[in-house]
């Protein structure tokens, strides 16, 4: 969300404060970077999308302030203060929920594992070394380069599905390399 907002007709806007007038972008001018402070501080500078909690909190307070919200009660500081205090802890909330739903991570391998994926991967190595070498190749670029079809079809300059075949063909070989 960049400024473009705050040169929209309602620029001049007015809220009345002690007798004083301010227009969107005097109070844009004032209070972004105490809103931008408090954010920083309650959510860390390190949380890469502070910025973006920043500029929903300026566009909610001038929204509330077009819709007339702001009734003169209190400071128009307090008033945009109360909208950033409530907007952070909507932020921690969202964020907190998303993190409830995420998926835990995978438990450490017990030893015996590790040596068993090892001992897997020896025996992969062994088989693959056993294929023609346009097996291997394609193997090669296709799951350790991570190349999609297409791209290993054009670096070997045949179609995806011949790629798609020897494929398919080198597992079946590994297979029966890897039962013997």
């Amino acid at each position: 969300m960049g400024l473009s907002i705050f040169n929209s007709s309602f620029i001049m806007e007015k809220v009345k404060k002690n007798k004083t007038e301010l227009t969107t972008e005097e109070i844009v001018a004032k209070y972004r970077p105490v809103v931008s402070f408090r954010v920083r501080k309650s959510l860390g500078s390190s949380t890469p999308d502070w910025e973006d909690v920043v500029n929903n909190i300026i566009v909610n307070v001038i929204e509330k302030l077009q819709k007339g919200e702001f009734r003169g009660d209190s400071s128009i500081g307090t008033f945009i203060y109360t909208i950033t205090s409530r907007r952070i802890i909507d932020h921690i909330r969202q964020k907190s929920k998303v993190l409830k739903h995420a998926p835990e991570p995978n438990p450490f391998l017990a030893p015996y594992e590790e040596i068993e994926n090892k001992e897997r991967a020896e025996v992969l190595t062994k088989a693959i070394e056993k294929l023609k070498p346009k097996y291997k190749e394609i193997l090669h670029l296709y799951y350790y380069k991570e190349l999609s079809r297409g791209e290993v079809a054009q670096r070997l300059s045949i179609t995806p599905r011949r790629v798609s075949e020897r494929i398919n063909y080198a597992q079946k070989l590994l297979s029966k390399i890897i039962k013997k």
